[in-house]
């Protein structure tokens, strides 16, 4: 990139490798990584920079692919100066970097329920772009406002209608950072809500690979739901059970494979590259279709160059 970029008050790395930053562990360098100092600092920034330059806001890497050729842009990764939480009655406010768990649990210390947090991996600018939800509550449920930095620089204050959220999707114009979010939730008694909160990781744990390198569920349920959790939860059009009818539990390619624990995660057992687990991943979505006429839409965002 020869483009002189602005000076900050953060951290600008150029030709800086994203591997490490990403859960799967894989993927190439991006042209800079950028750690705004805060919120001013990251507008300034953007207001700045010169309009042809892509920028990709990044945040814990939970739920992301970046490819071996990586990333031809100025990839913004928020930090400590985005990580507040802050509890006023029944709303809590949380930096876009603070992780969806501590918001979970500092929530239920003030006897607020955002309980359907606290098992969805990355942080809270994730689970807001992309309408995050658990045992069928959703992001979009909870949401009272956000805030973000608009690619010319502006801050902005977007309500749940403006981002039109919807399954494990928003409209979040490019190069748009989300900054903030602030939540209202029910209240409840803290030893209940973290009671609740325990029998939710102890299931999840029970039938998820969380020990193991993934990215969380790899594909969108084709009903267009989460699992809810309950008895009367139906099973169908599962990703995971459209994977398992066509065959595809544990398959492997290189170093990746479809979790023989939970068929609907992408693991790295060590040493897959990105074009794998890609790769492995389009091979499923093809044998689903032939085996079922079933489209599955990846929900592991992939990003950069092969």
């Amino acid at each position: 990139m020869t483009v002189t970029l602005p000076a900050v008050r953060g951290t600008l790395t150029p030709n800086r490798p994203l591997a490490e930053l990403t859960w799967l562990r894989v993927g190439g360098p991006a042209d800079w990584l950028f750690l705004p100092a805060d919120e001013a600092d990251l507008a300034a920034f953007l207001k700045a920079l010169d309009p042809s330059v892509k920028v990709f806001p990044m945040g814990v890497g939970s739920n992301l692919i970046v490819r071996d050729g990586g990333l031809r842009a100025v990839v913004i990764r928020l930090g400590r100066g985005f990580n507040g939480i802050e509890v006023k009655g029944d709303t809590v406010t949380a930096g876009s970097a603070a992780l969806d768990a501590h918001v979970a649990r500092k929530a239920a210390d003030a006897g607020v329920d955002l309980t359907f947090l606290r098992t969805i991996p990355g942080s809270i600018g994730g689970a807001v772009r992309m309408n995050a939800g658990c045992y069928g509550h959703y992001v979009a449920d909870a949401l009272v406002s956000a805030r973000a930095v608009t690619r010319a620089g502006e801050v902005v204050t977007l309500t749940p209608a403006e981002l039109d959220l919807r399954y494990r999707q928003s409209r979040l114009p490019e190069g748009w950072v989300l900054t903030q979010a602030t939540f209202r939730g029910p209240k409840g008694a803290p030893q209940d809500l973290h009671e609740r909160m325990d029998e939710q990781i102890a299931r999840r744990d029970a039938s998820q690979p969380t020990k193991e390198r993934s990215a969380g569920s790899t594909f969108r349920n084709p009903a267009g739901f989460s699992s809810t959790g309950r008895a009367d939860d139906t099973h169908e059009l599962k990703a995971w059970k459209v994977i398992d009818d066509a065959g595809m539990r544990g398959a492997r390619r290189g170093g990746a494979q479809m979790s023989p624990k939970h068929s609907n995660f992408l693991i790295n057992t060590g040493g897959a590259t990105a074009a794998d687990l890609e790769g492995l991943g389009e091979a499923v979505r093809k044998k689903v279709y032939e085996s079922s006429g079933i489209k599955l839409e990846w929900e592991i965002m992939r990003v950069g160059d092969p």
